[in-house]
């Protein structure tokens, strides 16, 4: 599951890619390498299925002992009991013993998002039947503070299974890369994403080199900010095509503007 943006004469159409075919279990971030185990420990694979068969779709982030967070176009049915997350994944064809499986009971979608990613609001919260524990390859997230902002040039970190590079090769392993951020007055201006990149999203990239890929929606920008690693962005949308577009950056649901409702959901 990933995001479309095609550019047709200077004009901006968003949508919502179907999820394609995920078999392999295997995407990654392009521009990206192996990350290690166990470091990336907020970040959690959503699946869809049945108890039967499973597959990745997005990627999400740990906010609570029972709550992830992910985008709210990764969310194909309303029905909990098609989803699984599971904590601590790292290679998706291979049982690494720190992997924890969870049910979802109950999704919320944030209740401004109207399916249309232009309007920003894409992000989901999903309770889980099962807590995680602390196995020493998963940990809670820490968010920022409300409506923080991080400078142009500074340097986050992207991972996911998403593809790494534009022909759609797919390895299994959990992909990192640095990514910088491209402030808002850069990223609105009219040869970058204009008028679609709103102040509630964070974007991210834009050099033609790292970016997020079908795969990797939902999945967190993780920067080191006030003395720890926080979670300031949900993977949502970028160019279609090719993902990594000069001067069309990776875009991301800003968590800071949404700290409130996450509270209001988790707590």
């Amino acid at each position: 599951m990933f995001w479309c943006v095609l550019l047709l004469s200077g004009l901006g159409l968003i949508c919502a890619e179907e999820p394609f075919s995920h078999n392999d279990h295997n995407e990654r971030v392009i521009g990206g390498s192996d990350a290690e185990h166990g470091i990336w420990k907020w970040q959690i694979s959503l699946q869809y299925g049945s108890d039967d068969w499973y597959s990745h779709i997005c990627g999400g982030t740990i906010v609570s002992s029972y709550i992830v967070m992910t985008a709210a176009h990764c969310i194909l049915s309303m029905d909990p009991s098609q989803y699984r997350v599971v904590t601590g994944e790292y290679n998706m064809l291979q049982d690494d013993g720190s992997e924890q499986y969870s049910p979802v009971t109950q999704i919320y979608v944030h209740p401004y998002w109207n399916g249309y990613l232009g309007n920003g609001n894409d992000i989901a919260l999903l309770r889980l039947a099962v807590p995680v524990y602390h196995n020493g390859f998963v940990a809670i997230a820490e968010l920022p503070p409300p409506n923080q902002m991080l400078p142009q040039d500074f340097t986050c970190y992207i991972t996911g299974w998403g593809y790494y590079d534009n022909m759609g090769s797919s390895p299994t392993i959990l992909q990192v890369s640095p990514i910088n951020i491209v402030e808002h007055s850069v990223c609105s201006r009219p040869d970058w994403w204009g008028s679609l990149a709103l102040k509630t999203m964070v974007c991210a990239g834009g050099d033609g080199v790292i970016s997020g890929c079908q795969g990797d929606s939902g999945g967190p920008l993780s920067c080191f900010t006030d003395g720890a690693w926080r979670v300031h962005g949900v993977v949502s949308y970028g160019p279609a095509g090719w993902c990594n577009q000069v001067t069309k950056p990776t875009v991301f649901t800003r968590v800071s503007s949404f700290i409130d409702w996450i509270n209001s959901v988790r707590s």
